[in-house]
């Protein structure tokens, strides 16, 4: 089995798609779960109240 070449341009191609995954399209998403989280936990509350004695 022999190893992979990858060409100058081949490789500069998967560093900028790493480097747009890393710094601009996953922070948006880590944004957007926690985000998501707290709004049922929003709305978990305005239907149940909120935890604890009544």
């Amino acid at each position: 089995m022999q190893p992979e070449v990858f060409s100058p341009g081949q490789k500069r191609r998967e560093t900028v798609t790493f480097l747009i995954l890393a710094v601009l399209i996953w922070p948006f998403i880590a944004v957007g779960v926690v985000a998501g989280w707290g709004f049922l936990v929003w709305m978990y509350y305005l239907f149940t109240g909120p935890p604890g004695p009544v």
